[in-house]
């Protein structure tokens, strides 16, 4: 199933964009039956950080929150489990300001925002989830008292403000974020990690032989967001070329590239690794850009036993 990868997508994605603004603890535990909170968020009150370049992300990272992203609508248990987790964690702070000999405020209390694609009316009605003025379309609100919010994503507005949450969508609504992001200045921080976590989700859901069509789609959008990243880096190793002279400069920016590639898509170059890189490059032109490309595709093992040399 993708679904584990969508969500390990969601968590990583959100830690990435929050954790310049606090402390991030990603899973959490919490007491009772095992259960782990996705994502559980303090805000670093020193944090200088604008958290308007987050849009409608940042104005939820305002308080010490758990954040549970859901690639599948969200169901009555699941949305039971989090309320169980969010209870949990407020006794945990009960008892430890106990132990310190005083009250726990209000603002101390963590909020718990639950993020979904799609939410039935009666879902939402059922937990007396609304919404408010002071927010925008597609968040509901429970009663003050559970501190809880349903973001549907489907439902948010298409504005810069609500771009981050959209990104955690699907079908159309993801696909249309995507654009969004693509479309921000190259020199966008944001712009740049959240592109990252989608070339390592693309590596992820390119390795199931048995997607869905949904997900066949998303690695089509993905691919020319990897190219082009491959083309930036050979554009680099092209400018380290010129500076180090024409012929020794070409195949020094290639090796640039090669090594550059391994790292990102296997997290080191080890050994092994390293020992394919100079069979790799002696290959002809017609093969060599073509395995780069291919690259994001084949595993470890894979792209090792192309260059092993066959026992006699």
């Amino acid at each position: 199933m993708t679904r584990f990868i969508h969500d390990q997508f969601a968590k990583d994605y959100l830690e990435e964009l929050l954790s310049p603004l606090g402390e991030i603890q990603s899973p959490r535990r919490v007491a009772g039956e095992v259960r782990q909170i996705d994502v559980y968020f303090v805000p670093n009150p020193t944090e200088t950080g604008d958290r308007s370049t987050l849009g409608l992300l940042g104005k939820l990272a305002t308080t010490t929150a758990l954040f549970e992203p859901f690639r599948n609508p969200v169901t009555v248990t699941e949305i039971c489990d989090c309320l169980l987790k969010l209870l949990e964690v407020r006794g945990e702070l009960q008892r430890e300001t106990n132990r310190n000999s005083r009250n726990l405020s209000d603002a101390e209390l963590p909020k718990l925002w639950i993020i979904t694609p799609t939410a039935s009316v009666k879902l939402l009605s059922g937990f007396g989830a609304t919404l408010s003025n002071d927010w925008p379309n597609g968040v509901y609100l429970m009663q003050e008292y559970l501190r809880t919010g349903i973001i549907v994503i489907h439902q948010l507005p298409k504005t810069p403000e609500t771009l981050w949450l959209r990104i955690l969508g699907r079908g159309n609504v993801q696909k249309q974020a995507i654009d969004e992001l693509e479309a921000l200045p190259v020199d966008s921080a944001l712009r740049t990690n959240a592109l990252e976590l989608f070339y390592q989700l693309q590596e992820s859901l390119g390795f199931n032989q048995s997607l869905a069509v949904e997900d066949r789609e998303l690695v089509m959008r993905l691919r020319p967001l990897f190219q082009e990243r491959l083309a930036e880096v050979e554009r680099l190793a092209e400018q380290r070329g010129e500076q180090r002279g024409e012929q020794r400069g070409k195949q020094e920016g290639k090796q640039f590239v090669v090594e550059n590639l391994l790292r990102f898509r296997f997290g080191s170059l080890d050994e092994e690794l390293s020992a394919i890189i100079e069979p790799l490059l002696a290959l002809p032109p017609e093969e060599f850009t073509p395995l780069l490309v291919q690259m994001v595709q084949l595993s470890r093992e894979e792209l090792l036993a192309r260059f092993r040399e066959p026992n006699p």
